[in-house]
């Protein structure tokens, strides 16, 4: 992700949020749980495919009151900045082997840190303590979201250009090709 794309915030939000999308593998009913249980009010910004509109319609919509929890819709990218950086975490609750979760480097790059299920890629995505938590059930999430406002948010955003910028890709990329060529170059020797 281009390091310009997202500036990070310094201060702990106040909400918690979902980005992404409204499906049963993306879990977000255990992101409204949370919410429920720690009374942190939640914001979820999320698109709702058409295959997922019955899922929406019958379980989630039910949950949402507009005050604890508060559905936004999907946004574009111009808005992620504030969405992620005004949030205290992102709920990255998921039931499913997530390949990667750009949603975790987006909240990474504005400094949010991540609390997120033992799922997937998170283990090698988030660092944890640092960028922030994974968990191993709801209660573990819930009691998270108050550690989470004790994460160093310079140090979140600090790894992600350490770790997922496209300039490191890019640098990686370079080594890697450097490296092909010599082994070719020794190989016609």
């Amino acid at each position: 992700m281009p390091l310009e794309l997202h500036r990070p915030s310094t201060r702990p939000g106040k909400y918690l949020a979902f980005l992404g999308r409204i499906s049963i593998e993306k879990r977000v009913d255990r992101a409204i749980e949370i919410a429920q249980r720690t009374g942190v009010p939640l914001k979820i910004a999320a698109k709702v495919d058409r295959g997922d509109r019955d899922y929406f319609l019958e379980e989630i919509e039910p949950l949402i009151d507009g005050t604890l929890v508060e559905f936004v819709g999907e946004i574009g990218e111009h808005e992620k900045t504030q969405f992620l950086g005004d949030a205290i975490a992102l709920l990255f609750l998921i039931d499913w082997p997530e390949p990667f979760g750009l949603a975790m480097i987006e909240a990474m790059a504005c400094g949010t840190p991540v609390i997120a299920s033992r799922c997937g890629s998170v283990p090698e995505v988030i660092d944890e303590g640092v960028t922030g938590f994974i968990v191993e059930d709801l209660e573990d999430a819930a009691h998270s979201v108050a550690r989470a406002m004790n994460l160093d948010r310079r140090r979140c955003r600090e790894v992600f250009e350490q770790r997922f910028s496209a300039t490191r890709m890019a640098s990686d990329y370079c080594r890697i090709y450097e490296r092909l060529g010599e082994q070719r170059c020794q190989l016609r020797a």
